[in-house]
């Protein structure tokens, strides 16, 4: 019998949360993710040395203050990764638009568009490459754009079937409906509950979210991502994606078993209902503490970790000068 990944990856595409080479040779996904987090990560363990200096070199001449170099050089870097990535992949990797710009539709729009086209001017064709954008009422409305122009769009830091369902009334390609930060925040308000795979606030939210979808007929792809641990995973097997992070992969791997899918399309079909206004997406947010807090909470720390990245850059260029 093969090991658990190699079942998962019958029923569930597996999507690899890392900028690990190494790792994303070990475990064979379809595809891969990225955040500025996994970003500074793969940077401080010594990976992509040549990437973070060709993109100073990159920048430098295209760039008129010191601000708008810092924000070049990002961006040249985190293009450069994602082609490194998908020499190891078959699939699509995301790049995400600067966590900062999540308010701001017109620059995230411009920011979105540029990263794409440093893509294409690699040489990668423009269906393997997906544009993160937060799911912000301003990110959504930025990817509607973008995909009525062919950009295709992962929506990112979504906490309720609100914010998953504004995404496929846009049109966005796939969605990331969060698990282990939903139970995350379920357990810091409830130390002493113990939630089993089936009672777990994250999975039943991606499990609702997928069942909506489907039975409503959105082409939305759902990708589940921040998993905690192994029954996580296992509970959402079936579902279109599942972004997964190195040590999760490597436990999947080594276990041996029977995996039954928890999510299939039972074929159903329903009217879908009339698209959430901007009104309607706030209130609905406002009302849900959880999705309000944990939406805030991954912007500031994906823009904290942006920092970090331009910092680390900062400083690389001052030792290359």
């Amino acid at each position: 019998m093969s090991n658990l990944l190699e079942q998962l990856k019958q029923h569930s595409v597996v999507v690899a949360d890392t900028g690990d080479l190494a790792a994303i040779k070990r475990f064979a996904p379809q595809d891969a993710t990225t955040n500025p987090s996994i970003i500074l990560k793969a940077l401080q363990a010594g990976q992509y040395p040549q990437q973070l200096d060709a993109a100073l070199d990159w920048a430098q001449p295209r760039s008129r203050s010191p601000e708008a170099l810092l924000a070049n050089a990002c961006d040249r870097l985190v293009v450069s990764m994602g082609l490194e990535i998908l020499e190891q992949i078959p699939g699509k990797v995301s790049t995400e638009v600067p966590a900062a710009l999540s308010f701001d539709t017109h620059a995230t729009l411009a920011r979105a568009r540029a990263l794409y086209a440093q893509y294409l001017e690699l040489g990668v064709a423009g269906e393997r490459v997906l544009i993160k954008i937060a799911a912000t009422w301003e990110g959504i409305q930025a990817a509607r754009q973008l995909e009525r122009e062919g950009i295709r769009c992962n929506l990112t830091l979504i906490f309720n079937l609100a914010q998953a369902r504004a995404c496929a009334e846009a049109g966005v390609y796939l969605v990331s409906p969060f698990v282990g930060r939903i139970l995350d925040w379920h357990q810091r308000q409830a130390p002493d509950s113990r939630f089993s795979a089936d009672s777990d606030p994250g999975v039943l939210s991606v499990r609702q979210i997928y069942r909506f979808f489907k039975q409503h007929d959105y082409p939305t792809v759902v990708m589940a991502a921040s998993f905690r641990n192994l029954e996580q995973v296992l509970a959402l097997g079936g579902c279109d994606r599942l972004t997964i992070s190195p040590a999760l992969l490597a436990e999947l791997a080594e276990a041996e078993g029977r995996l039954t899918p928890a999510l299939a399309d039972d074929g159903q079909r329903q009217v879908a209902p009339a698209p959430l206004s901007e009104d309607a997406l706030r209130w609905q947010m406002n009302e849900d503490a959880m999705a309000t807090e944990k939406l805030a909470e991954g912007i500031r720390q994906f823009h904290a970790d942006q920092l970090k990245l331009e910092a680390l850059l900062s400083e690389r260029l001052r030792a290359l000068r």
